[in-house]
């Protein structure tokens, strides 16, 4: 069985072509498939939770347990409590986050304000007004809301090639910290 020069040149023909057809599935399999993810209202970065206890937990202890996990949540400057009302089981505070970017050493901090609200066996926590301040080079070290950051990365038009790693670290911190109140608000 031999084939002749014509039948080689078909065969070839239609590898190449099945190979061009094929070509941008490869780049999708290798690309990014897991969109990130941020809780939101109103179009700003808004995370919401409820999270029910122990049946037997009062209120005056989740709110003594959920002051004691504020007080020492963050290690960085600015955090702190700002609103104490024990009598509704409401604790204000802002936290603080440090998020590198870079392995040249360009972070930078993510400011936002915490509201828990305490209840007989059940507490809620909110999380929201975010605010960025890159610390790099060349850059205007104020803060600035992070709304506008992320809507042109959910829109492909990142403002710099470290939004990526600066969301994924911001999911991330807020994450673990949520895991972490959950977690002094159970013992």
């Amino acid at each position: 069985m031999s084939l002749d020069f014509k039948q080689i040149k078909i065969m070839i023909k239609k590898l190449v072509i099945l190979s061009l057809i094929l070509m941008p599935c490869i780049g999708l399999a290798q690309s990014n498939t897991h969109p990130l993810m941020m809780q939101m209202r109103n179009g700003k970065i808004y995370f919401d939770n409820a999270y029910s206890l122990n049946a037997g937990l009062k209120k005056e202890e989740l709110f003594n347990r959920a002051g004691n996990w504020l007080k020492d949540a963050f290690q960085y400057p600015g955090k702190g409590i700002d609103v104490i009302d024990q009598k509704k089981g409401e604790l204000t505070g802002t936290g603080v986050f440090k998020i590198t970017t870079s392995s040249s050493g360009h972070y930078y901090w993510l400011k936002f304000t915490l509201d828990i609200i305490v209840h007989n066996a059940t507490y809620e926590l909110k999380v929201h007004d975010f605010y960025e301040k890159p610390i790099e080079p060349g850059i205007s070290n104020e803060y600035s809301k992070i709304e506008y950051r992320w809507w042109d990365y959910r829109q492909g038009k990142p403002w710099s090639k470290e939004d990526k790693t600066l969301f994924e670290g911001m999911s991330g911190n807020i994450n673990e910290m949520m895991a972490s109140l959950e977690t002094a608000m159970n013992k």
